[in-house]
């Protein structure tokens, strides 16, 4: 299977880092291929604009859809993007890696789904959900969060974590067409022990092997 890891942590040496590295050699023991984009390590560009097309189909008004469909076709795509398509077209599984910045994600990753997710490619038109341009591909994602577990739920302070992050399970990786498998998360992990993030990459590693 080809595995494409999109991480988004500022910080190389987080626990949130350390999933990411725990996941490569985890997936690549087991005899996967895992391709990897560390987005902060790679200095990702997070705004969309009239910069990311060497070649517009429509110069004096700026539709950026239309002109990722135009960029795809005619091969105008900044370098940027062009590079991160191919490897998302090359998996069969994305891993999204990233802490949960205000019931959502960071913006570098948000940045990386509006400039990668190409209309066109893998939305547009009827392509949505089933339909989807990624349609045969699998996604999902391993997250940390500082609350408790007890915090999330129906009735729990902050609701139910799958109602939250329902934009990106449902509104991004799905609407694309991607079969979208149970996410991990990683609770409370600024706060607990060692020992206990021990615990949670070994629950990580079986996690990954189970998917």
């Amino acid at each position: 299977m080809n595995v494409f890891l999109v991480h988004a942590h500022p910080e190389p040496r987080s626990f949130c880092a350390a999933m990411k590295d725990t996941a490569v050699e985890t997936l690549a023991e087991a005899g996967h291929t895992v391709a990897v984009s560390d987005l902060y390590a790679m200095g990702f560009n997070p705004v969309a604009s009239a910069d990311d097309f060497s070649e517009r189909s429509e110069p004096s008004y700026l539709v950026y859809a239309l002109e990722q469909r135009h960029a795809y076709e005619t091969g105008s795509l900044a370098p940027d993007i062009a590079a991160e398509v191919e490897k998302l077209k090359a998996c069969d599984l994305l891993l999204l890696s990233f802490p949960l910045f205000w019931f959502s994600v960071p913006a570098i990753l948000k940045g990386w789904i509006d400039r990668v997710l190409l209309s066109g490619l893998t939305y547009g038109g009827k392509r949505f959900y089933d339909r989807g341009g990624l349609a045969g591909k699998k996604a999902t994602i391993g997250i940390t969060l500082g609350g408790r577990p007890h915090m999330f739920g129906p009735d729990a302070i902050h609701g139910e974590i799958e109602t939250m992050l329902r934009p990106l399970l449902r509104g991004t990786l799905w609407y694309t067409g991607m079969q979208v498998l149970p996410p991990f998360y990683a609770y409370h992990v600024p706060y607990i022990t060692a020992d206990a993030r021990k615990e949670i990459l070994a629950d990580w590693r079986h996690w990954l092997l189970t998917l």
